[in-house]
C-alpha cells in the first residue's frame, strides 16, 4: 500500500489507567503493559496497526513528560522528536490543539487520525478501511469525523453518539453526544438503533480542527497560536510549558465536538474495546468451563465462576474458593479483590487510600 505523505497520526498515551490498578500505576500505566498476553504492549500494538497506513515518520505520540523515555524504549522505530511530553495533564482539548498546531506547521495539508494508545481492535483490516475512508473525506471536506462502534449490549461504561439517518459515503451526521447512561437509558439507546459507542478515535484535517478551536475555544486557540514560531524547534518545550499553566482543563468532546454542527460519524464494527476496566478485559480474555479468566501460575479454583484472576508472580500458590463474578489481581506491591460490578469504583478506592495516607503523614 502506498502511504499518503499528507496523512498523520497522533497516539494519545498520557493516561494513568487508574481503573486497571494494581497492574497500572502512575509510574507504569497500562498502555505500556502486555495486558492481553500477546507479547506486545498496548501502545506497541497501536503503533503497529497505525503504521500499516501512516508513514512512521508521520506518527506522533503525546504523553506525560514522565513517560517519554518509556515510550521511546517501547517504540524504537520512531525518533525522540516524535514523542511529545506534556508538561502536565490538561485533558484532551489541550493535547489535540497542541498536536494540530505542530503538525499543521509541518504540513498545512495534513489530515490526522487521533487514536488512544490502549484500545483493543480485533479486526485490523476492517479498522484500516474505516480510517482510510475517514481520512479521504477529511482531506477533501471541512468536517470532523469520529468512528462510532455499533453497540452489542446496553453498556453503561461508554459514552454514546446519536446520529442522523442521512448519510454520505458511509458517514452520518452526529446529532448529539451522550454521557455514560444508566442501564435503562442504555437499553433505550440500543433499542432505537441510531446510537453508537463513542470510541474516542477522531479523524480531521489540521485546518478543520484548528478552525473549530478558533470558533468554539477561542482563548485556547489564541494561546497556542501565540507560540507558532517555536513549534518544531528547540524552543518548543519551554514555550509550551509556559502556556500550559494558562489554559482551560477541558475535554475535546465537551469543548469542541458537542458544540459543533460539523461532526460526522462512521458506524463501525471491527471488534473494539477501550479496555477501560477489568470487566472489559474479562470480556476479551479466554475463559474456562466455569467462566473464569485465569492468567498466572499455581492458581487453583473451587466453586468459583465468572471471575478474572491475574498475577505475574510465580512464588505463591493461589487457592480461590466460593467466589462468583470477582476480580482478583495480585502484584508484588498490592492485592485487589472486589466484585466485577464494582470495577468502576477502583478509581475511588485509590483516591480514598491517597487521602488516608496523606492524613497519616499530617498526623505524624
Amino acid at each position: 500500500m502506498t502511504k499518503n505523505k499528507n496523512y498523520y497520526c497522533v497516539i494519545m498515551a498520557g493516561g494513568i489507567g487508574s481503573r486497571f490498578w494494581p497492574i497500572s500505576t502512575t509510574k507504569f500505566p497500562k498502555q505500556f503493559h502486555d495486558i492481553l498476553g500477546t507479547g506486545k504492549t498496548l501502545i506497541q500494538q497501536t503503533f503497529e496497526r497505525i503504521s500499516k497506513i501512516i508513514l512512521k515518520e508521520n506518527i506522533f505520540v503525546i504523553t506525560n513528560k514522565e513517560y517519554v523515555g518509556l515510550t521511546l524504549s517501547q517504540l524504537p522505530d520512531i525518533s525522540i522528536d516524535q514523542i511529545i511530553g506534556e508538561p502536565k495533564m490538561m485533558n484532551t482539548a489541550a493535547c489535540n490543539i497542541y498536536m494540530a498546531e505542530k503538525i499543521h506547521k509541518l504540513n498545512p495539508d495534513a489530515s490526522i487520525i487521533v487514536a488512544p494508545s490502549d484500545h483493543l481492535i480485533i479486526n485490523e483490516g476492517q479498522f484500516i478501511n474505516y480510517v482510510l475512508t475517514a481520512l479521504k473525506q477529511a482531506n477533501h471536506e471541512n468536517i470532523l469525523v469520529t468512528l462510532g462502534i455499533a453497540p452489542t449490549r446496553p453498556d453503561t461504561g461508554y459514552g454514546y453518539i446519536e446520529y442522523a439517518k442521512e448519510a454520505k459515503e458511509g458517514l452520518y451526521q452526529v446529532k448529539s453526544f451522550k454521557e455514560k447512561p444508566n442501564l435503562e437509558t442504555a437499553k433505550e439507546f440500543l433499542k432505537s438503533k441510531n446510537f453508537l459507542w463513542n470510541s474516542g478515535i477522531f479523524i480531521w484535517s489540521s485546518q478543520s480542527i484548528l478552525s473549530s478551536y478558533q470558533k468554539y475555544l477561542p482563548d485556547m486557540y489564541q494561546t497556542f497560536e501565540s507560540v507558532i514560531p517555536e513549534y518544531n524547534t528547540d524552543k518548543e518545550s519551554n514555550a509550551v510549558e509556559k502556556i500550559y499553566s494558562n489554559i482551560e482543563k477541558i475535554s475535546i468532546d465537551y469543548g469542541i465536538l458537542e458544540k459543533s454542527d460539523n461532526v460526522w460519524v462512521i458506524p463501525s464494527t471491527f471488534g473494539w474495546s477501550d479496555l477501560g476496566t477489568w470487566s472489559a478485559l474479562y470480556e476479551n480474555f479466554n475463559k474456562n468451563e466455569e467462566g473464569n479468566a485465569v492468567h498466572g501460575n499455581n492458581i487453583y479454583t473451587y466453586d468459583t465462576s465468572n471471575t478474572i484472576i491475574k498475577t505475574d508472580l510465580s512464588n505463591k500458590i493461589y487457592i480461590i474458593d466460593g467466589l462468583t463474578d470477582f476480580i482478583i489481581v495480585d502484584t508484588s506491591e498490592a492485592l485487589l479483590v472486589c466484585p466485577r460490578n464494582n470495577d468502576q469504583k477502583i478509581k475511588d478506592y485509590l483516591e480514598n487510600i491517597k487521602k488516608l495516607e496523606e492524613n497519616k503523614k499530617s498526623s505524624n
